[in-house]
Order: structure tokens, then C-alpha cells, then sequence
């Protein structure tokens, strides 16, 4: 995810490519929140905010912060010992899911954006592929 948006110059990594109002930016914001919410426990504020990126983002600073997150959350699958644990999340009414569907989930919304990430990065300057 993180190559996509790198090397992508402002305002090009920020600006929405569909109607949606989705970015490379937004998605690589929503994906770092998205780990601390099932890896951290961190509950965001609001989800739509999650896709939008403040004016105070650059792409230098969502990256890092997307790498830094990722290397939180793997330290936390380092330390778990059976995947059928609950996987740390913000407290809620219902149980937390077990880390293996976690695990399962990430896989599948990270290849998700990865998706809306490669349409996004065409549309910008043709980059396709890895």
C-alpha cells in the first residue's frame, strides 16, 4: 500500500479520484487506523473521518505514520500465542473477534484498498503493477 502512494506529488496524492471522494492519501490514513483499531485498541473518533486526510497530512507523515502503526501491530501478533485469543480492540458490547478472524479481516480490506489504491495511482500518472 505504501508504494503506491509514494513519489506521488501534492496535490495529486490527496486529490479524490472517483466521486466517492476516496484518495491514496485517505486510504493509506484509513488503513493505519484500521490496524490500531483491531491490533491497538484504538477506537477513531469517527470512520468517514478515517478516509479524509487533514490539511495538517502530507504524504511523508501518513506514511510514517502507516509504517509505525504496522510495526506496532506486529509486535502485538509477535506476542500473541494462540490465534484463537480475542485481538485487542476498543471496549464494545459484543466480544472481541478472535486474532485468526482479525488476521483474516486485515488481509482482506488491506487487498480491498490495495485494489482502490493500483485505480487511483493509474489514473494519476499510469503506474500499474507493484
Amino acid at each position: 500500500m505504501a508504494a503506491k502512494a509514494s513519489g506521488v506529488p501534492e496535490p495529486q496524492v490527496r486529490t479524490a479520484g472517483v466521486p466517492s471522494g476516496t484518495s491514496l492519501l485517505g486510504l493509506i490514513k484509513h488503513l493505519a487506523c484500521v490496524e490500531r483499531f483491531y491490533f491497538l485498541g484504538e477506537e477513531p473518533a469517527g470512520w468517514a473521518a478515517t478516509m479524509r486526510p487533514s490539511a495538517d497530512d502530507t504524504a511523508e507523515t501518513v506514511l510514517a505514520d502507516y509504517r509505525a502503526t504496522i510495526e506496532q501491530a506486529n509486535r502485538v501478533l509477535g506476542a500473541c500465542p494462540d490465534l484463537t485469543r480475542p485481538a485487542p480492540r476498543a471496549p464494545r458490547r459484543t466480544p472481541a473477534p478472535s486474532m485468526r478472524w482479525t488476521l483474516a479481516h486485515m488481509i482482506e480490506e488491506t487487498a480491498r484498498h490495495a485494489g482502490h489504491a493500483d485505480i487511483l495511482r493509474e489514473r494519476i500518472d499510469g503506474t500499474t503493477g507493484r
